[in-house]
């Protein structure tokens, strides 16, 4: 792997712990911040509202070359991180986490940029891949790490860590990413004419329904896999290591294949995946085996997608909208993620709180995703650009 696209990983890392470690330390934090646990679920949901409100960095970003913007990036969330690991009450802890939340879309929008740039010809979405690897393997390695330091340390250790390896990140950045001119400027008005055209809007649909659709389960895989699977309080952990593994597999398998086909219909396949997982879900009755296969088919889908449509924003975004059409992937897939736990949670009480029914409630959410892709294919999507990715092959 080229030593940019690792620096690429490594802040992905980062910012993919710093979201989802949250959900394993929720219990000891709420209990620090003198606060139950609905009202810690608040330290979650501002992560993503920080998301959102960083986009508009890009918009105001526009001159500064990408390789900086990283570096800004990961100087925010070093700050933002470190703050969390100091925070005295529940406001401060709030402010730290906005904080935090803050250079998440935009670092991808930005990382999606360079790493399609510095690829090989005929291999972008295998370098965009390798870089939301880094994110991946946070789920597999970075968030069952946080939780056991939440348990036998303190919840504490985990954000500092977490700032550490941002610190570090900003040196790898300036040691190993090329310098890359700035995206065309457009002027204001103009990063966002993209989103004039309908093409994508069927992506960013996309993205938010598929996302939904799979975190209507995945917001309440713990109580899941202890309800239906079986297991215990302590196997939980590992078994989230398994769908980490679901998820670097399946974002490394979606960009090989991306560079040889359509991007809409890689990324409709992998929702597929995703879909008929979420079906199994439902209807299987649930044991240790089901649940451990059901847990890696559904992560591995639900990155398999990402490449492909990080691709497919950034592309769409051609002529000075790249950046801010790269990040919205990133606010779509947060917003997904808030609205198909409210929904999970409605299934939940709807259904006696049979957590089956967080799957079934995901189904229709899949469909709509896979449509809305395979209708972006089939229209928009007519050009595969496979002409430019053939070879010449010598024959004696």
């Amino acid at each position: 792997m080229k030593k940019s696209l690792l620096a690429l990983a490594s802040g992905a890392f980062i910012l993919g712990a710093a979201e989802f470690v949250m959900m394993g330390i929720l219990p000891q934090t709420a209990a620090a911040m003198h606060v139950d646990i609905p009202t810690a679920g608040h330290f979650i949901s501002t992560y993503a509202i920080g998301v959102c409100i960083g986009t508009l960095i890009l918009v105001f970003g526009r001159r500064i070359p990408p390789k900086r913007l990283i570096i800004l990036f990961m100087i925010i969330a070093c700050a933002g991180n470190a703050l969390s690991a100091l925070s005295v009450n529940a406001p401060m802890l709030l402010a730290a986490r906005f904080l935090s939340g803050v250079p998440h879309g935009a670092f991808f929008g930005t990382a999606t940029l360079i790493a399609k740039t510095v690829a090989d010809k005929g291999k972008e979405a295998q370098s965009v891949s390798m870089m939301v690897t880094g994110q991946t393997v946070a789920n597999m390695l970075g968030v069952p790490a946080g939780t056991l330091m939440s348990e036998f340390m303190s919840w504490r250790l985990a954000f500092a860590t977490l700032s550490v390896w941002a610190a570090m990140t900003v040196v790898l950045t300036i040691a190993w990413i090329p310098t890359i001119a700035p995206i065309k400027d457009v002027g204001l008005a103009g990063q966002f004419r993209f989103l004039t055209r309908p093409g994508p809007w069927c992506i960013l649909g996309a993205v938010f329904t598929g996302n939904a659709g799979v975190f209507c389960w995945w917001s309440y895989v713990s109580p899941w896999l202890q309800k239906v699977g079986g297991y215990t309080t302590s196997a939980v952990p590992f078994l989230m290591m398994l769908a980490g593994l679901g998820m670097v597999v399946g974002g490394i398998i979606g960009g090989r294949i991306t560079d040889n086909w359509r991007h809409a219909g890689t990324a409709a396949l992998g929702q597929t995946i995703s879909g008929i997982g979420l079906l199994m879900v439902f209807l299987v009755p649930g044991s240790y085996v089901s649940c451990a296969i059901f847990t890696f088919w559904i992560a591995f889908g639900l990155f398999f997608i990402s490449a492909p449509q990080q691709l497919l924003m950034t592309e769409s975004g051609r002529g000075g909208g790249e950046l801010l059409a790269g990040a919205a992937v990133q606010v779509a897939f947060n917003f997904g993620n808030a609205v198909g736990s409210v929904i999970g949670g409605m299934m939940l009480n709807v259904s006696g709180m049979n957590y089956h029914f967080t799957a079934l409630g995901g189904i229709p959410l899949a469909i709509i995703a896979v449509t809305l892709l395979a209708v972006y294919s089939l229209r928009h999507e007519t050009n595969t650009e496979a002409i430019h990715r053939m070879r010449e092959i010598q024959v004696s």
